[in-house]
């Protein structure tokens, strides 16, 4: 399979394409990054170094890309990060040019935009831009829990919110949603879900959780789930996605190292030892 992922790029840590690109390459996809900003490191180190890439920089890169005849073989498109409202139409724009020379071609985002504690740490207006013109556009959404209920404007509280807000989702036009880092009242003591809802069918994975806070960890998911679901559909790939994230980040912990362990653990990507049963959800 082949992927284009418009994402930033850190040079030291995982984040953005600096993430995403490893594991979807050690999976055996081929992967053709295009960077949105370029930094030093992600900006949870409160400090760093690098330009921001010009919206009409990062277009002129997706245009030399389809100069080379690549997008009718293009599978997915996969998006994280937008910074600003410039680059999101970059990407929509690149998405519908894909689609237009593979209409079998996906489109997963990650919307990201906050987290629960941390609120929005994206500028103002993006989360909007977020909700009303690049979720409808996708065909995997990878919000988290705090995430999902902005782009459906209410709380979940419960394993049954979750569904409600996820089919909420796949109504407005993606097939799949992934809700990652679900705490809801019925999620077990001292564990963590994820949640796969398509518009017939719905599954949830329950893994411990390990008491540490990662930059990057949504990004690795988000490319591992993309990259299962487009050989084995959203089942095995939220069975594979699950175990790869809690080997990744298990290892991790135990290291005491602040940036994930990617290369060292990409045996647990490229072959995860699927211990955590999904479940139907009701």
């Amino acid at each position: 399979m082949k992927i284009l992922s418009i994402q930033s790029h850190v040079a030291y840590g995982h984040a953005g394409n600096s993430a995403a690109v490893f594991p979807l390459q050690r999976l055996g996809h081929e992967v053709y990054p295009v960077l949105t900003v370029t930094f030093s490191n992600h900006t949870g180190y409160g400090s760093t170094r690098g330009p921001l890439i010009a919206p009409a920089d990062v277009a002129a890169v997706i245009d030399g890309v389809e100069e080379r005849g690549a997008f009718p073989a293009i599978d997915a498109v996969l998006s994280g990060y937008q910074g600003a409202e410039a680059v999101g139409e970059v990407v929509l724009d690149a998405v519908a040019r894909v689609k237009a020379a593979n209409p079998s071609a996906v489109y997963c985002c990650d919307p990201v935009m906050g987290d629960v504690g941390r609120g929005f740490f994206v500028r103002e207006g993006i989360p909007e831009y977020m909700r009303d013109h690049v979720v409808p556009k996708a065909d995997i959404v990878t919000p988290n829990q705090f995430e999902l209920e902005f782009l459906v404007g209410r709380e979940v509280s419960t394993q049954a919110d979750l569904l409600e807000a996820a089919r909420e989702l796949v109504a407005q036009g993606p097939t799949v949603v992934l809700v990652t880092s679900a705490l809801t009242s019925d999620t077990p003591e001292s564990s963590i879900q994820m949640a796969c809802v398509t518009a017939d069918e719905a599954w949830v994975v329950t893994t411990p959780m390990l008491p540490m806070t990662v930059r990057g960890g949504g990004d690795v998911t988000a490319a591992v789930f993309l990259a299962h679901h487009l050989t084995d559909g959203p089942q095995v790939a939220l069975r594979r996605t699950a175990a790869t994230m809690y080997a990744v980040l298990e290892r991790t912990h135990a290291s005491g190292s602040e940036e994930m362990l990617l290369v060292a653990e990409q045996d647990a990507i490229a072959r995860p030892d699927e211990v955590f049963e999904i479940s139907p959800m009701a």
